[in-house]
């Protein structure tokens, strides 16, 4: 079996049916239930294959869900009183998280009733217990979310990891986050051969922390064997460019990352709708452009591509942002559903188990 034998298409699988079902938390976002709901909706408008596990409050999933007729038919609530709030420490969590939605949501996946999961929470807390639950792929020490990030590539997309699974990483985390990166890179987005880079604040030799310098002697040393190219150290200005397909960075610098580009991406839209209402030819102007001003706006709408995907882990689980509106839930539902229904999962442990197995320095990051 090889990495190309999985494409993040949404065809169906012959041997696993139409129907995806996917395990919803509907208690952990900042914007309620309600916007939850809302997302399921969407996704379920455009997608006759696609059914729900949502876990919350019952009474209220019942209220919200009845008031959407797309969904008729197609969820099955689960009661869960309690609630990961963003303040719950992941610690706390993981000693009494049973009984709350986020726990009920994970389990699903667990027991093979859903697919993958869902959820807008706590990131910490869902990490943990996705960690606890699900347990870790063999060989992984630390795993890590990845986000796609618009790009000048062909693709139009790069991928980052980890975005915000775990502050820490020493140079074996990251070569382990090299070699699922490029996997997931070449599954994904269909590289053959993905370019992976490491983030630091310069692409000179010398510059970086000594971690940083460590790991890149062992993911160059890796690449190989994992079947992708090492083009060194890049800079928070290649984030969106076509220099690599693959950027590894520890989860603190690339969540720092990661919402710095979706505040920019907001930022410059709100100046070009002040910009474009200035004044009456700026109006008329924005009339001529307006397929033009839709196009971009789309292309740097972070709801988007909302939804980082827990990487090193027996099961799939999708992180929305916390405070993702109906769009952003359903981009999460979909990029959800996608892999699901690929079978990405276990193609994907496969192929990062024997790469991390075959890899130099793979017994240091183990």
């Amino acid at each position: 079996m090889t990495d190309r034998d999985v494409t993040l298409s949404s065809a169906p699988t012959p041997d696993r049916g139409d129907v995806v079902v996917i395990s919803v938390d509907a208690m952990g976002g900042d914007r309620g239930p309600a916007a939850v709901v809302a997302g399921m909706a969407e996704s379920a408008a455009v997608n006759p294959d696609i059914r729900f596990i949502v876990h919350g409050d019952e009474a209220e999933l019942r209220r919200l869900v009845g008031r959407r007729k797309v969904l008729a038919g197609r969820c099955d609530i689960r009661h869960a009183g309690g609630v990961v709030t963003m303040e719950d420490k992941p610690s706390q969590i993981v000693r009494k998280g049973d009984g709350t939605s986020m726990w009920s949501a994970i389990e699903s996946v667990k027991t093979g009733e859903a697919g993958a999961a869902v959820s807008c929470g706590n990131t910490g807390a869902l990490m943990a217990l996705s960690m606890l639950r699900l347990r870790k792929l063999p060989g992984v020490n630390r795993p890590a979310i990845a986000c796609l990030w618009p790009s000048t590539n062909p693709q139009g997309f790069n991928i980052m990891l980890d975005v915000g699974a775990d502050i820490r990483a020493d140079a074996p985390d990251l070569l382990q986050y090299a070699l699922m990166g490029a996997s997931y890179a070449r599954n994904g987005l269909g590289l053959d051969r993905p370019r992976v880079g490491l983030l630091n604040v310069g692409t000179e030799e010398h510059k970086g922390r000594a971690e940083l310098k460590q790991a890149q002697d062992l993911i160059l040393a890796a690449a190989e064997a994992g079947r992708f190219d090492y083009v060194g150290f890049v800079e928070g200005g290649d984030l969106p460019s076509s220099r690599a397909d693959v950027i590894v960075t520890d989860g603190f610098t690339g969540n720092i990352a990661l919402k710095t580009g979706e505040g920019t991406a907001k930022l410059v839209g709100t100046l070009l709708k002040d910009a474009f209402a200035n004044s009456i030819m700026s109006k008329f102007a924005a009339v001529l452009a307006m397929t033009s001003l839709k196009r971009l706006q789309k292309r740097i709408d972070p709801r988007r591509v909302n939804g980082g995907i827990f990487l090193g882990l027996n099961g799939t689980v999708i992180k929305s942002h916390g405070s993702a509106d109906a769009t952003g839930v359903s981009a999460a539902i979909k990029l959800a559903f996608t892999l699901a229904r690929s079978g990405f999962q276990d193609r994907l442990a496969a192929r990062v188990a024997q790469a991390a197995a075959s890899a130099p320095g793979a017994e240091a990051a183990s």
